[in-house]
């Protein structure tokens, strides 16, 4: 996975000018609400960042469960670790490695009960391989949620300029709709869509 050069440059600054809570946040949370994890439930978060994810998987899964967070990023992985450790959180692993290379070697050989991917295979290249290994390392039955960015429609479409910007100062491609191939491998198909469809969210079953 290639993350863009200055997210490794300023990843202690990376919550702050992401647009976190008065944008992507509600991608986050829309996700969460529709994975539903019951609590001891392992999690894959691919292209885990600075850990954002970590605060809503943790109220789901409780410290019975785990988070392994995989980033190409050191210095995000960083932060992600930081923020573990601040909340105590002890049921975290982080693996830095390439979101689109993945084998067991990183993840190990037991599947996850779920794997979630926020704002981050628009930014992976390429991001079907990617997706790919979050639906081969998630158990049969097991659920994979993906949340990403389009243009926005409707009357929020007069916001496209912003929303094709902040996509590309960040890196990601806001054509790649990475959640349209999440059909045919996945079942049971569940969609949200916030923020005036800017922000696609999709959560599935592994087929058993």
């Amino acid at each position: 996975m290639r993350r863009p050069t200055k997210y490794t440059m300023s990843a202690r600054l990376y919550d702050v000018i992401s647009f976190e809570w008065p944008v992507y946040r509600a991608g986050r949370e829309a996700a969460f609400e529709l994975l539903n994890l019951l609590a001891g439930s392992h999690v894959l978060d691919l292209g885990c960042g600075t850990g954002l994810n970590f605060a809503g998987l943790q109220r789901m899964v409780g410290p019975t469960g785990s988070i392994t967070g995989v980033d190409a990023s050191p210095q995000m992985l960083e932060q992600a670790r930081r923020r573990a450790d601040r909340s105590g959180w002890n049921n975290v692993t982080l693996v830095a490695a390439d979101a689109t290379a993945l084998t067991g070697a990183d993840l190990g050989e037991t599947p996850f009960d779920a794997a979630l991917s926020t704002y981050a295979l628009s930014l992976m290249s390429p991001w079907q391989a990617a997706l790919d290994s979050m639906i081969a390392h998630t158990r049969k039955g097991g659920v994979v949620a993906v949340v990403d960015m389009q243009r926005p429609v409707g009357r929020a479409a007069a916001w496209t300029p912003l929303a094709k910007l902040a996509c590309r100062l960040g890196g990601s491609d806001i054509e790649a709709h990475p959640w349209t191939a999440m059909t045919p491998p996945l079942e049971l198909l569940h969609s949200a869509s916030v923020r005036g469809g800017h922000i696609q969210v999709r959560v599935g079953s592994v087929s058993s």
